[in-house]
Order: C-alpha cells, then structure tokens, then sequence
C-alpha cells in the first residue's frame, strides 16, 4: 500500500527558510516520480516542483525557481523540499505526491496517483 507523509511545515517569517519532507513507503522510489504542489486558501494546486528518483532529474514552476531545491534520498525513500527566502505568497499546504516513471517530467496535478494529507506552511511577521 503506497502511503506519503509529509512533514516539516510550520509558521515562519519573511525571508526565512523551511525544509519539507516527503517520506513514502510501498513503493520504490526508483521507478517513480515525486511531485509537490501547494494550495493556498481559495486557490487551485499548483504544481511546483517534481524529481525523478532514477536519475534524479528535476523541475521548477517559474514562479519558486532559484529559492526552491528539491533532491532525494534513495536509500530513505524520501523527497525533500528545501525552501529558501520565503515569501507571505508561499503561504499554502504542501502536498507531496507519487506517478510512475515516464519519458518526461510529469507536472499536472491529474497525473499523480498517489497524494500525502498535506503540511501547512505559513509565512507571517
């Protein structure tokens, strides 16, 4: 049974920084792809970033490139999501979630199987 659970969120300021955790069991992460997304009150999940966990290939929405960094630990089964210089906008809940491998870096929320309950990031002075 593929289980997701994420960690890590947490009420920070301005300009501060968080590091998610994604950790997964049921699978193995070699032959999948983790995606996050957020949600903020009234808005749609979006997509921000995803890796491959063969070769660890990633991708970033425009809109968090150069303060987000996603990378993963094999051997833990485990996604991270490091997020530097955090902003009031990156106020959301931070889902992490699961696809199968495929020749392209899947971004879309509808082609994820598998979805954690979510961690709350809230950026506040």
């Amino acid at each position: 049974q593929v289980q997701l659970v994420e960690s890590g969120g947490g009420l920070v300021q301005p300009g501060g920084s968080l590091r998610l955790s994604c950790a997964g069991s049921g699978f193995t992460l070699d032959y999948n792809v983790i995606g996050w997304f957020r949600q903020a009150p009234g808005k749609e999940r979006e997509g921000v970033s995803c890796i491959s966990g063969r070769d660890g290939i990633t991708y970033y929405a425009d809109s968090v490139k150069g303060r987000f960094t996603i990378s993963r630990d094999v051997a833990k089964n485990t996604v991270y999501l490091q997020i530097n210089i955090l902003r009031p906008a990156d106020t959301a809940v931070y889902y992490c979630a699961l696809t199968h491998r495929r020749p392209y870096l899947p971004t879309k929320r509808d082609e994820y199987d598998y979805w954690g309950q979510g961690t709350q990031v809230t950026v506040s002075s």
